[in-house]
């Protein structure tokens, strides 16, 4: 995933234990949803992207989950039902990662729950939620006039921005890309659109990799083909660059972490932390020009947040 936005979204990589007790109620210390707020114990440890400290952005779990929100301003929760549990949108992937092994059992979960708007730094979560695991299924999930819309099937597995999901799929269909070619004409602009099909025109293109690392390699060539270069024009958002991007490999339970603000690749193997119910919440600070490689023993000990 790529991660653009007008701002630092002030990422830190963060190790969750299984056991924590959660309020899906709480923006940080602030209290968003006051009537019936969702509440859990995580039954799963997970590795996640945080964003602003009140959320999760980005992260797998132990079961080899992948769940991944970005902006869709279409995106609409509908009204507060106070009969339904209510989750800020923040913890929205974090809550999937806490409770569920598989794609299956996601959607499930999500029909007991309501997804309820919260705001940060002065933007609204309108956001829309990817999420896959190691088995390849994957789906993705938007709030469209407050009603769930779900495409869910191993062939959902590239998401940008708006317009919904259905309407990239159409626009997507009107492009013939069964001949590429070095001189064939490619949506090359960085609104999400072209994003959209540029991702899908080349990700059909991969080769079977022949091992993990060029796996990732792979997928991480991609995401920087279709990241926002610095500078770059964002229609009705001004200059959103990209700032980080990720690459999650579900069956090795392995993190891949890329700050564009530092020259290397950063990763961590959570099956080498300690996840145990009463471990510490653990984090490392990705905003370091001096990390490299695998960073699994550089995370530290912190108070658990939220």
């Amino acid at each position: 995933r790529t991660m653009d936005w007008p701002e630092s979204t002030q990422p830190i990589l963060t190790v969750f234990p299984r056991a924590l007790t959660r309020d899906g109620g709480k923006a940080g210390p602030e209290v968003v949803v006051a009537d019936n707020p969702a509440r859990w114990t995580s039954k799963y440890g997970s590795l996640v992207t945080t964003i602003y400290g009140i959320g999760t952005a980005d992260g797998i779990n132990e079961a080899g989950l992948g769940a991944h929100m970005l902006y869709l301003n279409a995106a609409d929760f509908g009204p507060r039902d106070p009969a339904k549990p209510g989750l800020q949108a923040g913890l929205w992937a974090q809550y999937l990662l806490d409770n569920a092994a598989t794609v299956a059992e996601a959607l499930k979960l999500l029909e007991d729950v309501q997804i309820v708007m919260v705001e940060a730094h002065g933007h609204k979560a309108n956001v829309h939620l990817a999420i896959e695991d190691a088995t390849g299924d994957s789906a993705i999930i938007e709030y469209i006039g407050g009603k769930p819309v779900i495409h869910h099937g191993p062939q959902y597995k590239i998401m940008t921005n708006d317009p919904t999901y259905d309407e990239q799929l159409a626009l997507l269909a009107k492009q013939d890309f069964t001949k590429p070619a070095s001189d064939m004409p490619l949506p090359g602009n960085v609104n999400p659109r072209d994003r959209f099909q540029r991702a899908a025109y080349y990700s059909a293109l991969l080769p079977k990799p022949k091992n993990d690392r060029e796996a990732a390699a792979s997928i991480l060539a991609i995401a920087r083909n279709v990241s926002v270069p610095f500078g770059a024009p964002y229609k009705g958002f001004g200059i959103y660059n990209t700032e980080y991007r990720t690459a999650a490999d579900l069956k090795a339970k392995r993190y891949y972490f890329e700050l564009t603000t530092s020259p290397n690749v950063v990763w961590v193997d959570l099956t080498s932390i300690n996840i145990e119910a009463g471990q510490p919440v653990r984090a490392l600070n990705p905003d370091n020009i001096a990390l490299s490689g695998n960073v699994g023993e550089m995370f530290k000990p912190v108070q658990r947040g939220f």
